[in-house]
């Protein structure tokens, strides 16, 4: 069996269609097509059927989809045996939202590529509610999120670090809106952000709710840094974590917004899972995690 097909497979699978999977391959999208042709010859089964515009993998497809994964982690294993961190070869795939991913995870990154040059990292700012499922799914290896009420029970979460989150405004909104301590108002202002599923925007929800205040529908946005410019020019007030807006903060591009939320401390957690094997790449990943949360707590 050749295993270049069973990555193309798997290819076709992360990127969402044959088209993409072939420009991620660098190959024509007629050889991704042979290729998953010979290998449904080859297994005597059928791996893909079209549904509507899309194709989507068989029962068949899915049922056998563990066994090509094990496969392919085995050939992985057996051509970094004995290799040293910096000779080992591979890809490490990560999902990490937005703000994560541009404010915290950079010196991680940098740390990385310097312990394990011939790695491909592949990394993916994606919603904060997508992480857990992309674990789930094996779409991702590894998950840097804000903490979650919930896990699914595949997924085992571990705490990185912590950190506190503001309710921001432009310097020049009106300060008579900036109120978010007295009960029982009604706002003519937005509410920005581009995480509804964030844990400390859950929790500002919940907040205002219990207050009893009141805002106009939220504007969503794509970016943290289009939820800080459009703050910036006094569109609405956003609540985002102080690691994203120090410097905003400190040269008085954005101002806080004194609510009861101010002293909260929130937990930012990396989530993997539970059955994945625990490549060289990924045990480098994993202890380099712990290295920061251990340099944070010293």
């Amino acid at each position: 069996m050749n295993t270049k097909y069973l990555t193309t497979l798997i290819t076709i699978l992360e990127t969402g269609s044959f088209q993409k999977a072939a420009t991620k391959l660098n190959y024509t999208q007629s050889t991704v097509t042979t290729q998953i042709k010979q290998l449904e010859e080859e297994l005597s089964i059928k791996l893909f059927e079209k549904i509507g515009r899309q194709m989507k993998l068989t029962q068949a497809g899915k049922d056998i989809l563990p066994s090509i994964k094990a496969i392919l982690q085995g050939e992985e294993q057996i051509s970094n045996y004995g290799k040293s961190l910096s000779e080992i070869t591979g890809t490490l795939k990560l999902a990490i939202p937005d703000s994560i991913l541009i404010y915290t995870m950079q010196p991680f990154l940098q740390a990385y590529l310097h312990e394990a040059p011939n790695i491909q990292l592949i990394v993916n700012s994606i919603q904060s509610e997508e992480i857990n499922q992309s674990i789930v799914e094996g779409t991702a290896d590894i998950g840097i999120n804000c903490e979650k009420d919930h896990y699914p029970d595949t997924v085992i979460h571990k705490e990185l670090g912590t950190y506190k989150a503001l309710l921001v405004a432009s310097p020049f909104a009106d300060s008579s809106l900036l109120d978010f301590i007295t009960p029982h108002q009604r706002k003519p202002v937005s509410l920005i952000c581009n995480e509804p599923q964030g844990y400390y925007q859950l929790e500002l929800n919940k907040y205002l709710v219990q207050k009893d205040i009141v805002l106009n529908p939220y504007m969503k946005v794509q970016s943290i840094e289009a939820v800080k410019r459009c703050v910036m020019n006094n569109l609405g007030v956003a609540i985002v974590p102080t690691y994203a807006i120090e410097k905003e903060l400190k040269n008085g591009a954005l101002v806080p917004v004194k609510t009861e939320l101010d002293e909260k401390i929130y937990n930012s957690i990396y989530v993997y899972h539970k059955n994945k094997w625990l490549s060289p790449q990924m045990t480098l990943a994993l202890n380099l995690l712990q290295s920061i949360l251990k340099t944070e707590k010293d």
